[in-house]
């Protein structure tokens, strides 16, 4: 990737990539093809990577970003996803693409697959390719399970891999989520022979006024000590659990100000940020001001 502060003049600017929040998560089997079958709960935050988008003549794909050169070209989404839509709908032109990176690699906040969704999303916008929202969240569930969520823009209870949607509208709460100093692989949490693989499916309105928990957060915490300290700092502030596979963390809060002492009281070895909940996702509202 190239390494660059510069702009174009006619660049569109500030496409937000929201990080998500699982607020709860059942692994309740698993496929022949090896996938896991899911029950989860999506809740976006407004705690965003941004991405600014250049529209060129030429076919070239170029990527700009803050990030360091630890993802290879070939394997970052961003460009699979200006790539899948290229060709999809035989596009001619191209495109620059700037990444401002702010949220972790490895967090569970879904980063890679929400700025693949902004791609896909901003992209067929500027290009004016008119292609479908169904259909972009068929192309970007080939890039990762949680990319449609992102392009469909709206909290949503999830099964199957996380691709079948269900629109809901949980409480907008505030969250103080931590950052544990480690990156946790979702293939090796998946893979895992102690991942629990048989919780009961159960209805939405079951899940939804249940106490909410995460399938993955006790296999994680055992393998990592610095999420299990994370999680064990916050509980004791507010109702807390992991995100996705992990590493981070969150506490549910009704207010604010709540957040803002939690976070005050942060222990110095720890890292963390109050964002939010959005039940429409900052890159809808995006779109919906073109």
């Amino acid at each position: 990737m190239t390494s660059t502060k510069s702009r174009k003049s006619a660049v569109s600017k500030s496409w937000p990539a929201p990080a998500k929040l699982n607020l709860f998560l059942h692994v309740t089997g698993q496929r022949a093809d090896g996938y896991h079958e899911l029950q989860t709960l999506f809740q976006f935050i407004d705690h965003c990577d941004y991405l600014d988008f250049h529209i060129t003549d030429t076919p070239d794909l170029i990527l700009h970003s803050t990030m360091s050169d630890s993802v290879a070209n070939s394997d970052n989404l961003i460009l699979k996803a200006a790539k899948s839509l290229k060709r999809y709908a035989q596009y001619q032109g191209g495109a620059h693409i700037w990444l401002e990176k702010l949220l972790p690699m490895g967090g569970g906040l879904g980063g890679g697959s929400s700025d693949a969704a902004t791609t896909l999303v901003a992209l067929n916008a500027l290009w004016k390719t008119n292609v479908s929202p169904s259909k972009l969240a068929e192309i970007g569930l080939m890039l990762g399970a949680d990319v449609p969520v992102f392009i469909n823009g709206l909290s949503a209870f999830a099964e199957g891999v996380g691709e079948k949607l269900i629109t809901v509208q949980p409480p907008e709460s505030w969250y103080l989520v931590i950052v544990p100093d480690v990156h946790v692989s979702t293939q090796d949490v998946f893979q895992h022979p102690d991942l629990p693989r048989n919780t009961p499916k159960l209805d939405m309105s079951s899940l939804m006024t249940q106490q909410w928990s995460n399938d993955c957060q006790k296999l994680v915490t055992t393998k990592h000590p610095q999420v299990a300290n994370a999680l064990s700092w916050l509980v004791e502030y507010a109702p807390s659990r992991m995100t996705g596979t992990g590493a981070c963390v969150f506490g549910e809060f009704t207010h604010s100000q709540q957040a803002l002492d939690a976070l005050a009281k942060l222990p110095a070895d720890m890292r963390g940020f109050v964002a939010k909940g959005m039940n429409k996702s900052p890159l809808q509202i995006r779109l919906e001001q073109l």
